[in-house]
């Protein structure tokens, strides 16, 4: 590629990407599926930041009349000439993404929606004049144009969606398409804030009438992230074809392929990065296909183009404040805690999901939260077993990385929320109570989900115990914490200037896979202290009242010992 397209770092609309020179990775086969898997009303479920908006927008660039076929000069549909001439640029198409229809109340969410359908609405202007609507029919559209929130006008919304439609067919002779992005943002946002009845009432009623029993509708599409039950949503639509990430039909058309990525990589001058990128962001597998999520990728590389030196981010977490993984943890009982730890260290966990839930459904067991962890992204499927549970994994280091960052807010509230055996701790250690010490941090390992992975070099477990520990001592405000400080001959792990300006300590940690072996480790740690002379550093502070402790973990297990020095 001679000269490097711009990426669309946050652009979903097909026809901005396609008009101003942006790099598209092909999903028009999505297209032609749709006509070999027809379904009158289709629902595609995917996690966020998978391509849904965009595929959307490409559906409507696609099926509008009007639209201009340049856009898909070169691409996957465009070599499907029967299918083009029959369907590109033949229907009328009424496109709502239902993203922004939130609020702090039903009535400020119901506005939002209203004035979304009236926008959409109002790009129909010609029906206003059109021969081909009856008076009665300018007059529904007049009143589409004028809906508010009012309880009158209550019939005109719920009837909104179908209306127009009817009124498309009308003028151009041609059944509408209807597409309906993330239909399930304005439940999820009802239930945060209150009004989840209301809402499940309303979307009911707009999409009920849109989707059932509809003469002017020719086929339908929606999209998002949760599959609300059917009895909630979609009672009585038998038309209806529920495409989720266990389905093997659009496998690959939602999220980037391992081709497509290594493509992507090669054209910006990245291929020697490719194994980065796939430890980060692939290891999503929907229906057949394994696949990375989109944005991470994108974000990724329009990164790299620029700076060789940069490293992989977690961009798809940091657009949520993930706090689904927060419910989920702050639920897990003693059993789901060596579930989550199982993940953390790579191994597969086989549960039986639900894949239809009410949003009202999801905080009522921790079974529910696991289904929702599923569709969501947070957690992928290695397969089922032979009673069709799934073995579920976390997907790739991204995913990886929130559940420790939000097991260790977990774990710092709850070691810090009991402040009686925290303070005994800090008297212990200072005091060289080797029997207090290992009594606390043995309880607080067994009571902890460990974030220690087992497949993890030595030098990492020490980190991260290390980690663990420096941030109980740092929560004793009279006590100045250091780590990794450099002293006498090398770098001491631990060095506390305490309360008693005479008084200091220094801790060195080890870590070992034998039981057996921790008392023997922990005079090793001792003997390096001395060795390497640490606690000079101590020394040249004129403390000479040194206390020092080796201290060796081994699992969920440690023992320490401590020498005067």
């Amino acid at each position: 590629m001679e000269k490097k397209l711009k990426l669309p770092v946050g652009i979903d609309g097909f026809e901005k990407i396609r008009r101003n020179g942006f790099y598209y990775i092909d999903k028009t086969k999505l297209i032609e599926q749709l006509f070999l898997n027809w379904g009158e009303v289709n629902l595609f479920t995917r996690p966020r930041r998978f391509g849904k908006t965009l595929n959307m927008s490409m559906l409507k660039s696609f099926f509008e009349i009007g639209t201009d076929t340049s856009l898909f000069d070169g691409l996957y549909v465009s070599e499907n000439k029967e299918l083009c001439e029959q369907h590109q640029g033949q229907y009328p198409v009424i496109f709502l993404s239902l993203k922004d229809v939130e609020g702090l109340s039903f009535s400020e969410a119901k506005r939002k929606c209203i004035q979304l359908i009236k926008r959409e609405a109002e790009r129909f202007y010609d029906l206003k004049n059109s021969e081909r609507l009856l008076d009665i029919d300018k007059k529904n559209y007049c009143r589409l144009l004028d809906m508010t929130v009012q309880e009158e006008d209550s019939d005109i919304v719920s009837s909104s969606i179908k209306m127009l439609s009817a009124l498309l067919y009308k003028h151009y002779g041609k059944k509408t398409v209807i597409l309906i992005d993330e239909y399930d943002v304005p439940l999820d946002k009802a239930f945060q804030h209150g009004y989840y009845k209301e809402m499940v009432h309303f979307i009911r009623g707009l999409l009920g009438e849109a989707l059932k029993t509809n003469d002017s509708l020719s086929f339908a599409v929606l999209t998002g992230c949760l599959r609300v039950s059917k009895e909630s949503i979609f009672t009585g639509l038998n038309n209806f074809k529920i495409l989720s990430i266990t389905d093997t039909r659009f496998d690959e058309q939602f999220g980037f392929t391992d081709t497509e990525v290594r493509k992507l990589l090669l054209d910006y001058h990245l291929e020697d990065r490719f194994e980065e990128v796939k430890e980060w962001y692939d290891g999503y597998r929907f229906g057949n296909a394994d696949v990375y999520c989109p944005w991470d990728v994108i974000n990724f590389v329009d990164r790299a183009k620029d700076d060789k030196e940069a490293k992989p981010e977690a961009y798809w977490i940091n657009t949520s404040g993930n706090d689904l993984v927060k419910r989920f943890i702050d639920k897990a009982n003693k059993t789901t805690k060596n579930e989550i730890e199982r993940l953390i260290n790579g191994e597969a966990i086989e549960k039986e999901l639900r894949l239809d839930l009410t949003y009202e459904e999801v905080d009522q067991s921790i079974e529910n939260l696991w289904s929702v962890l599923f569709t969501t992204g947070y957690l992928t499927q290695s397969g089922r077993n032979e009673d069709g549970a799934y073995r579920l994994i976390i997907p790739n280091r991204e995913v990886r990385e929130v559940f420790r960052l939000q097991i260790n807010e977990w774990f710092k509230k709850s070691i810090f929320s009991n402040t009686e055996r925290l303070t005994a701790f800090w008297k212990a250690f200072e005091e060289g109570d080797t029997e207090g010490v290992e009594q606390y941090l043995n309880r607080v390992l067994s009571n902890s989900i460990s974030v220690f992975d087992t497949k993890a070099r030595k030098e990492e477990k020490e980190s991260s115990y290390h980690n663990l520990l420096v941030g109980i001592l740092t929560g004793n405000a009279d006590w100045l914490v250091k780590s990794n400080v450099e002293a006498g001959e090398g770098f001491a792990d631990i060095i506390v200037e305490t309360d008693d300006p005479d008084a200091g300590i220094v801790a060195e940690l080890k870590y070992t896979k034998n039981f057996d072996d921790m008392k023997m480790t922990c005079q090793k740690a001792i003997d390096q202290i001395r060795d390497r002379r640490y606690q000079e550093y101590l020394l040249n502070d004129d403390r000479k009242d040194i206390r020092l402790y080796g201290i060796t973990f081994c699992k969920k297990r440690c023992c320490a010992i401590s020498e005067k020095l």
